[in-house]
């Protein structure tokens, strides 16, 4: 243990997920190390996301104006949406290049251990979306675990008598993993492979 700042310091980067004791204790450090400005320059790009970044109006991807850049291009089709967990989804699938149309961000998964029902994610705006009648083909890239196996299957029987054709990514990504860790080859051949619900 630590005292004052640095001992601060340690455990509020501790509180990152993905960043335990060793690392926090190796980051502070690493941040006590180095020049003044860099620090200052990592400050400002914490103040400034937290003051600029928000949530697109439309599909609740990320975006610093009230829609994000792909809710923005008009090349982009408004007849197939594919639903995602979280915007760090949306980022694996655009680097395939195979997927051209919208996106929804769900901002999570179906998780009953954890108190998260569907009323905890964005389905009702999902809904919403749907009931306009411009999509024809809703495509689940929920991730391949048992969270978003359920989140996907909810989502289907939902959409179906809608008369929406409802799609899942094909097999390839490894169960129990997260998108954001599969390289572009596998994700672009699960997305050009995607199966019926």
């Amino acid at each position: 243990m630590y005292e004052g700042a640095i001992q601060d310091l340690i455990d509020e980067l501790g509180r990152l997920p993905g960043v335990g004791p060793k690392s926090a204790q190796r980051i502070a450090f690493h941040v006590l190390q180095s020049d003044p400005a860099d620090v200052h320059r990592l400050a400002g790009a914490l103040q400034r996301v937290k003051e600029l970044v928000r949530f697109c109006t439309t599909c609740y991807n990320v975006a610093e104006a009230e829609q994000c850049r792909i809710c923005r291009d008009s090349r982009r089709s408004g007849d197939v949406l594919c639903v995602v967990e979280e915007p760090k989804d949306v980022v694996a699938i655009e680097r395939t290049g195979e997927f051209r149309g919208r996106y929804h961000v769900l901002g999570g998964a179906i998780n009953p251990l954890e108190g998260i029902g569907p009323d905890h994610l964005r389905v009702r705006e999902l809904m919403t979306r749907l009931g306009g009648g411009a999509v024809r083909e809703l495509i689940l890239a929920t991730d391949p675990n048992t969270e978003g196996e359920a989140t996907a299957t909810y989502l289907a029987l939902l959409v179906k008598p809608m008369g929406i054709a409802v799609s899942r990514l094909a097999s390839g990504l490894p169960v129990g993993g997260d998108l954001e860790y599969a390289d572009e080859i596998t994700l672009g051949r699960a997305f050009s492979g995607r199966r019926a619900v």
